[in-house]
């Protein structure tokens, strides 16, 4: 599993084209809340690339969040493309974005696609939940 600090001079997983540092590595490491759904689903895509999962519990709602979250180190995220947003921008208190994840496990492919829903909980923004397709 790669740690956050390892992960600093790389590309971010996300793949906005930034470094993990200026991209999403500034929301897991010093708590600054993403504007945004989709920069949200994106910085937890990364969380889940880099292994942090005290993030990924952290931006969950409440009500839907685990107790605790083990993440499987033979897993390995490779790409995340965003299919659609609706709603999830600045001055909205609701948004859901689509997304397809790809990676690998024990030389296995494999892809995520998932439509999530996000709420803003004390004006920052928190994964709720997956619709059901």
């Amino acid at each position: 599993m790669t740690s956050v600090d390892s992960a600093a001079p790389e590309r971010c997983p996300c793949l906005s084209g930034e470094t993990y540092l200026n991209c999403c590595g500034r929301y897991h490491r010093d708590g600054t809340t993403p504007p945004t759904a989709e920069l949200l689903m994106r910085s937890r895509y990364s969380a889940f690339a880099v292994g942090d999962a005290g993030y990924l519990l952290r931006t969950w709602h409440p009500r839907t969040r685990p107790a605790a979250l083990e993440l499987d180190e033979a897993l390995r995220w490779s790409r995340l493309d965003i299919e659609r947003t609706e709603s999830g921008g600045m001055f909205d208190t609701d948004g859901v974005v689509e997304f397809t994840a790809y990676g690998r496990e024990n030389g296995e492919r494999l892809q995520q696609h998932e439509t999530s829903r996000f709420v803003r909980v004390d004006g920052r923004w928190v994964y709720l939940d997956a619709v059901d397709e």
